[in-house]
């Protein structure tokens, strides 16, 4: 017999939106100081990359934090059963006492379950379980379609659910990508991150999700110099999709994380905060960047290179 948990209570008044509002860091038109939000809301998007340890949470935490500043409302949910990290780049470790599996299994609500940010009043975070403990296999891969039609039947329902996807193509990564609509594929421009990022991007277009665009991750302008490294438009040729932003290597990622505090609030900017936020905009408003790099214009063309290691 189908599982079908009671998420909601019936649903409470609306409360305001906050207006929305943005840094003077952001890239956007003259004069605008929001995104324009594109297609009907929420919209759910996840973060995944394949291959762990390229950046992937700490890009979900950012975009996350991102999106509240702009005074879109947004869920930020960690589908690592056992090994969550989400929770400690938003410094909110100590605030996870009710999770998904808690919600499924009737022991309360789901809007108990979000955990509210201390200073970004539109961000919630919800884990999927508890550290080192295992769904109910009762569960299935559906745990996180039934989540996300909950809170898109909310009173109060987010401008974006962002899923960060565990590492791997196993059962989490199933659960992790069914309810989304759209992905971004974080990559770091090395063959073994790219050749796991090409697998993932075909598993999203097998499940229906079209909308894919790709970040590239701890990219180091000198090392693209002395081709030693592949650049941005390397990486986006190579797989074929639309660039969502390039995320330079910056030292201030170590600190942010430990502080528990993203990159996008550090003041001043970081190189890596600045293409984060860039990165938002585009998210929000469903645009891409063009892969055209001042490195591809004063290095020299040579045969073979990263190219030869797939064959081209």
């Amino acid at each position: 017999m189908a599982f079908a948990p009671r998420l909601l209570l019936p649903p409470r008044p609306p409360l305001p939106a906050p207006p929305a509002r943005a840094s003077a860091r952001h890239s956007g038109g003259v004069g605008r100081t929001a995104p324009e939000l594109s297609g009907p809301t929420p919209r759910v998007v996840v973060v995944t990359s394949g291959k762990g340890g390229v950046g992937k949470t700490t890009t979900t935490a950012n975009l996350a934090a991102s999106l509240a500043r702009l005074g879109l409302p947004v869920v930020a949910v960690d589908a690592d059963a056992g090994l969550r990290n989400l929770d400690l780049l938003l410094g909110l470790e100590n605030r996870v006492n009710l999770t998904a599996a808690d919600v499924l299994a009737g022991d309360c609500r789901l809007d108990q379950a979000l955990v509210r940010h201390r200073s970004l009043r539109g961000l919630h975070l919800l884990c999927l379980s508890k550290p080192r403990s295992k769904l109910p296999l009762a569960f299935g891969s559906k745990i996180l379609t039934w989540v996300a039609d909950a809170l898109r039947r909310g009173a109060d329902p987010p401008a974006f659910i962002l899923i960060d996807c565990p590492a791997g193509v196993d059962a989490g990564f199933v659960t992790a990508i069914a309810p989304a609509e759209e992905a971004v594929l974080v990559t770091t421009p090395d063959i073994t991150a790219l050749r796991d990022a090409d697998r993932v991007a075909g598993l999203l277009e097998c499940d229906g999700i079209k909308d894919i665009k790709i970040i590239v991750n701890r990219v180091r302008p000198d090392l693209v110099r002395g081709e030693d490294m592949m650049s941005a438009l390397d990486v986006q040729e190579m797989l074929g999709l639309p660039l969502l932003g390039v995320v330079p290597e910056d030292s201030e990622v170590i600190r942010s994380t430990n502080r528990g505090v993203p990159l996008v609030l550090t003041d001043p900017p970081t190189p890596a905060g600045l293409a984060l936020e860039q990165a938002t905009w585009r998210l929000v408003e469903r645009d891409a960047m063009t892969a055209v790099m001042v490195e591809e214009q004063e290095r020299p063309k040579k045969k073979g290179g990263f190219f030869s290691f797939f064959g081209g």
